[in-house]
């Protein structure tokens, strides 16, 4: 293999890669800044690499939840006009504080501007099948991206099958698509740290979690009404942030034991998992579904949804349920609370998760860079 600028025979230097981080500065980071984040972190220590974070002008860093691990370069604009001139005018290019690059990669759906060859990562494409879920600016901008994404991208990166299906259907390419599923760190957690975390948090001893940006497609409100019916009563514990339309008034509408947690450290969540009595995740739609693995990673029993990425994620190891039937939540997870089978579902969790690996997702997106810089 040549060296970039080397001989035959010459050590390969490695791949310059722009990596854009600008959802790490969005109001609900979310799933897409979780990704970039862990793979970044992968990436910085792989010699193949030098990533090089670009993101657009802000006076203060993300919040510390949110911080990259690698220096960040600040393009001339401020989002949302970052993302509008990109979109319309291809421009400021990545190169204007990177110098010249080998691989521009668009960790979330819109595509950076950029000479280099263009690499996007598509988690999923609710805005197409669920319109009214989002604001109509935001639909407009994210189906504006996939007409670049369309006509630019070398690779699209999609962390499920079921995104690789909607990509296709969506218009492009399967062979410009490449799966690419998402990992989970498992974290140790100690009797001390479930003690703290219940106290710092108000937790009650038993409980159903649900973990993720409070927003319609989550399915909260059926949620809270199987939780409502179940034979055992427990309280519904919900962590994470609001994100958009009316979910959270919704849930408060109705007449049950819902906890609203908020936000909750990086170094809390993984104790949060550990604390619950099941996880329930029954989200009408999902690109991939992190909590549901992570979950499983920290030993506590899944339900989740039936016919969505989430039932790829879990692979086998979580109660599966129809998202539409509240009937159907309830009997899964009055499944998962039988203690008869506790053990069961958290032995086959935490062998799933431990298929699901950062590092093999960042060694795949590595092997996408190699493949379009060639």
């Amino acid at each position: 293999m040549l060296g970039r600028r080397g001989h035959h025979g010459a050590v390969p230097e490695p791949l310059r890669v722009a990596y854009t981080l600008e959802q790490c500065w969005h109001e609900v980071p979310g799933g897409t800044a979780v990704a970039a984040l862990r793979v970044a972190e992968h990436l910085e220590a792989d010699p193949r690499v030098e990533l090089l974070g670009v993101a657009g002008r802000h006076r203060r860093p993300p919040e510390p939840a949110w911080r990259p691990s690698i220096r960040v370069r600040g393009l001339p604009v401020a989002r949302p006009w970052l993302y509008e001139t990109w979109l319309r005018a291809r421009w400021p290019l990545v190169e204007s504080v990177t110098g010249p690059v080998d691989v521009c990669h668009a960790t979330g759906l819109v595509p950076a501007a950029s000479d280099a060859p263009l690499v996007v990562t598509v988690h999923d494409l609710a805005f197409v099948r669920y319109p009214e879920r989002f604001s109509r600016h935001g639909v407009r901008t994210m189906r504006r991206s996939l007409d670049v994404i369309r006509r630019r991208a070398a690779v699209v990166l999609c962390s499920s099958h079921a995104t690789v299906s909607d990509m296709v259907e969506a218009g492009l390419e399967s062979d410009r698509i490449r799966h690419v599923p998402l990992g989970v760190d498992p974290v140790e957690v100690t009797p001390h740290d479930i003690e703290r975390v219940r106290r710092v948090h108000d937790l009650p001893d038993r409980f159903v979690l649900f973990v993720g940006t409070v927003e319609p497609r989550k399915n909260l409100v059926r949620l809270a009404i199987a939780v409502s019916r179940l034979d055992e009563p427990v309280p519904l514990v919900v962590v994470g942030t609001d994100g958009w339309g009316d979910a959270l008034d919704d849930v408060n509408r109705l007449d049950t034991d819902v906890r609203f947690v908020g936000f909750v450290p990086p170094d809390d969540l993984a104790a949060c998992y550990s604390s619950a009595t099941v996880f329930a995740y029954p989200s009408e739609w999902e690109g991939f579904g992190l909590p549901v693995a992570e979950a499983m990673a920290q030993g506590v029993p899944v339900v989740t949804s039936r016919g969505t990425s989430t039932e790829e994620v879990a692979g086998g190891a979580a109660v599966l349920v129809d998202p539409g039937d509240v009937d159907d939540i309830a009997r899964g997870i009055s499944e998962a609370l039988d203690p008869r089978r506790r053990d069961e579902f958290v032995e086959r969790g935490r062998r799933r998760a431990g298929e699901l690996t950062w590092a093999a997702t960042a060694d795949a997106t590595v092997a996408a860079y190699a493949e379009v810089a060639r």
